[in-house]
């Protein structure tokens, strides 16, 4: 039943909106089996807050403004580790968390387990509260890359270990909800909305390996006092296997909605089921490719860095095709509604709608990430930025706004959904989405201009005794990286007053309430049932990550274990 209301009657506009009738495309959900998934987005928001909090504080520090003590913070680097770790797993693993399960339940038709989604959501908040602790009370500053010899509480590395459960946990859910759905569908092709959720999760699964070994098997004995010493290169080699592939678990949820989702919002189709899951699968089969993190550590093999260099140029080509697929939906979009010429569709698209015109801005300061990144993934190239402010500039500009964007521009019709309640501020939102890009873009421009003349990353500025000696250059870098964060922190603020402003909005959405997903042109009878296969893609993944890491394992040859945990903070 849809919520009709009286505008102006704010009591009856809250009881309809807050009640259990606003109607929803998914048969036999109740308003029982949304609210994990609407707690998992409020905890994910949590992580965005901190995020842009701390990001403003370590801003303001390229001018020589010091936030910290207003935060209570001990030094540049604890807020460092709360922006990385705030932003890097609760924001994104709670979104992938709440999108995947939603996006699962669309596909299937039917409830994900109800008592699985409430385990994932609970033990992701003990997570959250246990690093959170140990991160605030300075027990905790190794920032988000925490492999030795930075040594943080044992608490910190708990917290971790119960966020990644809680997105293994929401793989099982959508396994069992699979298995489900397959027993009453036996010949079925998989629904592509449930393939792309599927091997979403398959591939963390299999990439957060290596981090569960690192901290379950090193890290926590380490910081608990049973064993004194750990090899700090080794627990490193270990980080990197889960710490580039993580990448693609902050993006593919993203890839998920720029395929499905954004057609729908502009009016346009998918171009070709079989071309979405080959996309999605090549992200599974090249998991092995962090060693490109590594290019220049002592210890791997010249042989297995150019591997891992091969293969990274190789996820060039799922990108390059997903910017095919997705500019043929678009185009098509905007022709419908009257766009002309070559590129007079493109200002037809409805840019007015914030779910649109902040994927869309997304979108494009992705590409521009992508190509810095071909940049970090050349053997050679790589070592004029390696470890420069060239490296966040470049995943400022595919995380920072190709994710995070996209995942604020998805909340846009996601928070109406889960909530019942209409958007509220869509001209700010709008504003938003713009006020986003144009920060990102300055703020990028600052780190890799700093970058290519050799500032450090993750590294105080503005305490260097050696800054004044670098020049204009450096004082300009840090000048347009300091403009540039500023205003990204009010793109934000706007962000979240927009989605309180919806929260608290007395309006209920009006009619049925839909998950946005395209048409298809060219449909799963046109591909391949091969694709769903997805025993074999684990396997061959499985395969080329012995292969790959199974020489480094060799040529590294016995643990070298001499560091002991350093806090220097």
């Amino acid at each position: 039943m849809t919520a009709t209301l009286d505008p102006q009657s704010s009591d009856a506009a809250k009881e309809a909106a807050s009640g259990p009738g606003w109607d929803i495309d998914i048969e036999g959900v109740e308003r029982e089996d949304l609210a994990p998934v609407r707690r998992q987005l409020w905890l994910a928001l949590v992580g965005l807050a901190l995020g842009a909090l701390m990001g403003i504080a370590q801003a303001a520090d390229r001018v020589d403004l010091d936030l910290y003590d207003a935060f209570q913070m001990e030094s540049y680097y604890q807020g460092l580790t709360l922006h990385g770790v705030a932003l890097a797993f609760i924001f994104t693993f709670c979104f992938s968390n709440a999108f995947l399960s939603i996006l699962g339940m669309r596909a299937y038709g039917r409830p994900m387990n109800r008592m699985i989604a409430n385990a994932s959501l609970y033990i992701a908040w003990l997570g959250v509260l246990l690093a959170g602790w140990a991160i605030l009370a300075n027990k905790a500053t190794v920032m988000f890359t925490f492999y030795a010899p930075l040594e943080a509480t044992p608490a910190f590395y708990f917290g971790a270990v119960f966020l990644v459960v809680s997105t293994w946990l929401t793989f099982l859910n959508l396994i069992l909800t699979h298995r489900s759905w397959r027993a009453e569908h036996a010949h079925e092709r998989i629904p592509l909305v449930g393939f792309v959720s599927l091997v979403t999760s398959l591939m963390w699964f299999l990439a957060s390996l290596g981090v569960a070994i690192q901290v379950l098997g090193w890290m926590i004995p380490w910081s608990l006092g049973w064993i004194d010493q750990v090899d700090p290169q080794f627990t490193r080699i270990l980080f990197w296997f889960t710490g580039h592939p993580i990448v693609y678990f902050w993006l593919l949820p993203v890839y998920i909605s720029w395929y499905l989702s954004l057609p729908k919002l502009v009016g346009g189709r998918v171009y070709s089921d079989g071309l979405v899951r080959m996309v999605f699968i090549a992200f599974v089969i090249l998991i092995p490719v962090g060693i490109h993190h590594q290019f220049t550590d002592p210890g791997i093999p010249f042989s297995s860095k150019s591997v891992s260099f091969i293969l990274t140029f190789f996820i060039f080509f799922p990108s390059a095709v997903t910017a095919f697929s997705i500019f043929a939906s678009l185009e098509e979009g905007g022709r419908a509604h009257g766009g002309k010429g070559l590129v007079g569709w493109i200002r037809k698209l409805p840019w007015g709608n914030p779910a649109v015109s902040g994927q869309l801005l997304a979108g494009i300061g992705f590409m521009l990430g992508g190509s810095t990144g071909l940049i970090n993934a050349s053997y050679t190239v790589n070592n004029l930025v390696h470890n420069t402010a060239f490296i966040p500039g470049h995943f400022h500009l595919t995380v920072g706004t190709g994710v995070a964007l996209s995942i604020m521009a998805i909340c846009y019709w996601l928070v109406p959904y889960l909530t019942g309640r209409a958007l509220w501020g869509r001209r700010i939102a709008v504003a938003q989405t713009w006020l986003w890009i144009v920060g990102v873009f300055t703020f990028s421009r600052g780190q890799m201009m700093g970058g290519l003349e050799a500032m450090p990353r993750r590294t105080q500025i503005s305490g260097s005794e050696y800054v004044e000696a670098q020049g204009s250059l450096w004082e300009w870098a840090n000048t347009l990286t300091a403009i540039g964060g500023t205003i990204m922190f009010l793109s934000a603020l706007l962000f979240f007053i927009v989605i309180i402003g919806t929260a608290a909005n007395p309006i209920a959405v009006e009619g049925r309430q839909e998950i946005p997903i395209a048409e298809v042109v060219h449909g799963p009878r046109r591909s391949w049932a091969l694709l769903d296969d997805l025993k074999i893609w684990a396997g061959i993944a499985i395969v080329l990550t012995i292969v790959v890491y199974g020489e480094v394992l060799w040529h590294y040859g016995g643990l070298n274990n001499v560091s002991s945990g350093i806090q220097p903070w």
